[in-house]
């Protein structure tokens, strides 16, 4: 007898919690009459206890401030009251990442007002890790990690290496745990939440190539329209690449789907450049230079790191000569070198002697004959154009 009676309780005190949850949107939608219909959605599918689509509803409804949030009766963020007495009374019901989602979203719309705040959201969240399982964790870490950035960044620390060793840590052993995972386990989510929160780590730290390697990843893993803000990370990907030790594949970049953003903006003399170091042009290179010479000062990346872009178009332009060769064409005269790379044929040698130790290519140096003879070249993504090169020259191999 007394065991039924625990179980009728247990189902109250359940059913008290989706009719709280089902009362506050009731209030909220009265409250913003615009709003009305969407909360209605929310409280329909808390009654009739439909988690998938619920957990849907609010992650669409939260992942849209400019139109949804609102303040409560109270004067308190709505998407942490939604939060709060909603989710958080059938959490356990509802997809841990799908739940995990949801709060980087209530926590996102925090920031703006209180960062404090924000990362609570998060830490709380985080308590429950034994529940949540692998994934969703390493998901909220990012986030957090992320976050402590972010607020590093508007407001400094006086000691930023003291705060920044957890952070590091931290993205080391999940990048390890990412490792490790299966591909199947995780959802691009994860790695997007993960490499977001390194990129920006190495924003913060350096080195060039280091936050260039974590920005590509993220973008493999993260849709356009969930990037933040692109013409800021477009211009910091390209500024990377181009200054950024042993980073010579550009056509990786020029076909990533981010460049496009900035053909349209003051930062359009980037993409050009980003192109031209893909097709190692040197004399385009040098003309676009000298008219945009006031944009490139106004990058100090560029102006400090000038004479590594320099060396990169050089050694670029070579690599170019080699691809442009039929296959059976592989052995290159100082003196076609020299035209190619605009440089005297008394410097062939050394910038020869520079691509053989970057590993760009492999072969003989003739001193007495003046002449280079490839046996390999780097592999790379190739640009459009490159494209249609190549495949005329698979015609030609077809006669």
């Amino acid at each position: 007898h007394t065991h039924n009676n625990t179980t009728s309780s247990t189902m109250s005190t359940y059913v008290d919690a989706t009719s709280g949850a089902v009362e506050h949107c009731e209030t909220m939608g009265n409250l913003h009459t615009e709003l009305a219909d969407k909360y209605q959605e929310i409280a329909t599918l808390c009654r009739s206890k439909l988690w998938h689509q619920l957990t849907t509803s609010i992650q669409t409804f939260v992942n849209d401030p400019e139109a949804n949030l609102r303040t409560t009766p109270e004067g308190t963020n709505s998407f942490l009251a939604l939060y709060d007495k909603v989710v958080l009374c059938v959490d356990k019901k509802l997809n841990p990442l799908s739940l995990a989602s949801v709060a980087s979203s209530v926590s996102d719309s925090l920031m703006q007002s209180d960062g404090t705040a924000a990362k609570a959201v998060l830490e709380n969240l985080l308590e429950k890790k034994a529940r949540l399982g692998v994934p969703p964790t390493l998901y909220i870490e990012s986030k957090l990690n992320l976050l402590s950035l972010v607020l590093m960044e508007q407001q400094p620390v006086t000691d930023m290496e003291a705060a920044i060793r957890p952070i590091k840590e931290s993205i080391k052993k999940n990048a390890q745990v990412l490792q490790e995972m299966a591909e199947e386990t995780t959802t691009s989510l994860v790695h997007s939440a993960h490499y977001e929160c390194s990129m920006k780590y190495r924003k913060a730290v350096g080195p060039p190539e280091a936050f260039y390697q974590e920005a590509i990843s993220y973008l493999n893993y993260t849709p356009m329209d969930q990037i933040h803000d692109p013409q800021a990370l477009a211009v910091d990907l390209s500024l990377a690449a181009l200054t950024g030790d042993g980073v010579f594949n550009f056509g990786q970049i020029v076909t990533k789907p981010i460049m496009e953003v900035l053909r349209s903006t003051q930062y359009s003399w980037l993409v050009k450049l980003i192109g031209i170091m893909a097709d190692g042009d040197v004399g385009a290179f040098d003309e676009l230079t000298t008219q945009h010479a006031q944009d490139i000062q106004s990058q100090p990346a560029l102006v400090n790191r000038a004479s590594v872009v320099k060396e990169k178009i050089t050694l670029l332009a070579l690599v170019n000569m080699v691809f442009e060769r039929p296959s059976h064409e592989r052995t290159l005269t100082f003196q076609e070198m020299a035209e190619r790379i605009q440089m005297d044929v008394s410097k062939v040698e050394l910038v020869v002697m520079r691509a053989l130790s970057l590993k760009l290519m492999e072969g003989w140096l003739d001193q007495v004959s003046q002449e280079f003879e490839v046996t390999w070249v780097m592999p790379r993504v190739l640009t459009s154009g490159q494209m249609k090169d190549m495949a005329s020259r698979f015609g030609e191999w077809a006669v």
